[in-house]
């Protein structure tokens, strides 16, 4: 009865919740949905509202007890939250399938799709049933009973099996330290990031330095480590994590990974497909592997010949320099960071300067309020998880509250790397009353320093305006059914379009006015260092796109082809002779922290950030024509894109918005290629 995650009004209580309350509120919760799917499937006659209107009840309820759980396992792990969560969703995995399979609720969800009175239901409602005719399918509630028992058991091993490579990469992350004592062994390193190195030998009672694996301290000494010794071996701890090429053999995540697609293979068969690809595609903007594949030849075709340029020019570079012989992997960073500072000839520490995070911050709410007519404000009652993470409300143009999030966006131990926005509360209006979607929204920039204030180089500013895009889709829908509300329903190769299109305003002369400022003075960024950033802002634009082709490629590929006839390995080599220009070492195992692909839902969808892209650089282009800051256009994109949810198609949207179909013409010269 004192179980606080049972109770359901308002905002998690982060400062009650404890990892043994997890299991008791799931397994009540999930006992009561039982119960309830037990009557509804003795209706004879289903309506929305007592059918549909029910079952969106029971999904919210199930999300509200879980999403607390789900969200301090990524950010502030344990045993005991590892134990738990496990254990939670092997019993949340079990009660999905089983009403995936469930022909009654299959039954009346067609009966309702059938129903005269159809037509006469929200476009919201029409898409639930619809989706839900589509996702029972896919469950295998068409299956035959010996096959709902396999492709049930398959459900469980896979979400078992990411959650193991998901603890791996963490682990593998978190085993790998270097205590270094000597400052000269760091000779290159920018003041910043030698003094977060001495921060984090403090905190463990070490004098010096510490290094980690953590993407502040491996970028790094990547790109600023004169030490090539050095470079060479945080490459390789960082390239070979979670494999068994590592000095931590025990995380090894080559098996799981086996496993993860012969079983993806199997689950697609089972319903019917060919291959896992066309299955993950069914939901998706995309209509074939042979389009995804067309897309990306495409985009490699356009990228390779700049690339192999730019590899030319940083090759001889480094011999200028006194390198010799070919470039290793662990030299691209660092010599492509001093190509860069001579071309430009200004360094991520300048521009850090000009980017305290509070001031991002300031300038990303002042944007968003003049595109959106928005406003957000610090709300300090709020308890959280952790003391560096801020609860903010979102007020509408009339000033009411109409969302919420939370951000914590600093890294540190036991906390999941990366940088992503998670749902918390989704919007769903009742007759009582309608409830305002929060978020979570989770970074990992290096911490301030002492009593400095922390300072974001504009790749973190770049990383949060983009996960801010994903928060304002979530917070700003004005749909009122949880199920397609905010990013709930959206095609996969869709959902990016609001992060990656909210990146361009850290570019542009109006909106860096807003975010920037010196940390000390308070001073502009200087016009000289934006017309530097702006001229280095597609440096090596070729090599970058090749290595998101790669990854998109090699996804795609694994997925269309499976493992049955050669190692994810062969796939990954035969991918990189066809679209890279680098050729990594032997040991590289990238593969085995791919957690986007293994862990994180972008099985045969990580295409989706490039072809999203093309969406985001044409919406963009409206508001080079039309007005950085035009009120019109930030409200048009708002009604026609962040609004809408999942309810219309993703191409109808954007026809809504710009007038006529995405052209690709925008992303090629936004990234330099054209």
């Amino acid at each position: 009865m004192n179980n606080p995650l049972l109770y359901l009004d308002g905002l998690p209580p982060f400062d009650q919740i404890e990892a043994s309350q997890a299991l008791p509120a799931l397994a009540q919760t999930l006992q009561e949905a039982r119960e309830t799917i037990a009557q509804l499937e003795a209706i004879e006659q289903p309506t929305w509202n007592n059918f549909g209107a029910q079952l969106e009840s029971l999904d919210e309820r199930i999300d509200r007890v879980w999403s607390p759980i789900s969200h301090l396992n990524s950010v502030q792990d344990s045993k005991e939250l590892r134990d738990v969560y496990q254990q939670g969703i092997a019993l949340l995995t079990e009660y999905h399938v089983e009403v995936g399979q469930n022909t009654s609720l299959f039954e009346r969800f067609k009966a309702l799709a059938n129903d005269s009175n159809f037509a006469l239901l929200t476009p919201a409602q029409q898409k639930i049933i619809s989706n839900n005719i589509r996702d029972f399918r896919l469950s295998g509630a068409e299956l035959s009973s010996s096959d709902k028992s396999r492709f049930a058991k398959i459900s469980s091993q896979l979400s078992t099996l990411a959650n193991q490579f998901e603890r791996n990469v963490l682990d593998a992350t978190e085993a790998w330290t270097k205590h270094i004592t000597s400052a000269d062994k760091l000779r290159g390193l920018p003041k910043s990031a030698l003094a977060t190195a001495a921060q984090l030998a403090s905190e463990r009672n070490l004098s010096g330095y510490l290094l980690t694996l953590q993407i502040p301290s491996y970028l790094a000494v990547m790109q600023h480590a004169q030490d090539r010794t050095l470079r060479r071996e945080v490459y390789l701890a960082y390239s070979t994590r979670a494999s068994d090429q590592s000095e931590h053999t025990e995380f090894d995540n080559q098996n799981i990974i086996d496993q993860i697609v012969s079983l993806k293979q199997e689950k697609a068969k089972l319903l019917g497909f060919s291959n896992y690809a066309e299955l993950s595609l069914v939901t998706k903007m995309a209509t074939s592997v042979e389009s995804v594949d067309t897309f990306l030849t495409d985009l490699t075709n356009s990228a390779k010949p700049v690339a192999q340029t730019e590899l030319q020019h940083l090759s001889e570079f480094a011999q200028n320099l006194g390198h010799e012989g070919e470039l290793e992997a662990w030299d691209i960073s660092y010599y492509s960071e001093r190509l860069r500072e001579k071309l430009y000839a200004f360094t991520d520490e300048d521009v850090k300067e000009y980017f305290p995070a509070n001031k991002v911050f300031e300038g990303l709410f002042e944007i968003v309020q003049r595109l959106f007519g928005i406003s957000i404000a610090v709300n300090a009652g709020v308890k959280t998880w952790h003391k560096d993470v801020i609860y903010f409300d979102v007020f509408d143009a009339q000033g009411e509250v109409c969302g919420g999030f939370y951000a914590d966006i600093y890294v540190r131990q036991r906390k999941r790397g990366g940088a992503w926005m998670d749902t918390c509360i989704h919007r769903r209006t009742s007759a009582a009353a309608t409830q305002i979607p929060v978020a979570f929204l989770t970074c990992n920039f290096s911490p301030a320093i002492g009593d400095e204030p922390a300072l974001l180089t504009h790749d973190e500013v770049e990383t949060l305006f983009h996960e801010f895009g994903h928060t304002l889709h979530h917070l700003l829908t004005q749909v009122d059914e949880m199920s397609v509300a905010g990013i709930n329903g959206v095609a996969w190769d869709a959902v990016e379009l609001p992060s990656q299109f909210l990146e361009n305003w850290c570019w542009q002369t109006e909106s860096l006015s807003l975010i920037a400022g010196h940390v000390e003075t308070g001073e502009p960024l200087p016009s000289e260092l934006l017309s530097k950033m702006r001229a280095a802002k597609n440096f090596q634009s070729g090599m970058h796109t090749l290595r998101q082709v790669e990854f998109a490629t090699f996804d795609m590929r694994l997925h269309a082809l499976g493992i049955k006839d050669q190692s994810v390995q062969t796939i990954l080599d035969d991918v990189r002779d066809q679209v890279s220009v680098t050729t990594p070492p032997k040991s590289n195992r990238f593969q085995n922290s791919f957690g986007h692909i293994f862990a994180g839902g972008y099985a045969a969808g990580y295409y989706s950030y490039k072809w999203a892209e093309v969406l985001s650089a044409d919406a963009f282009e409206a508001f080079i024509e039309e007005g950085l800051f035009n009120a019109a256009t930030g409200q048009r994109f708002m009604s026609s894109i962040l609004q809408r949810g999942g309810v219309p198609d993703a191409n109808e949207m954007f026809r809504e918005f710009r007038g006529r179909d995405p052209q690709i013409e925008p992303l090629l010269k936004h990234s330099g290629i054209l």
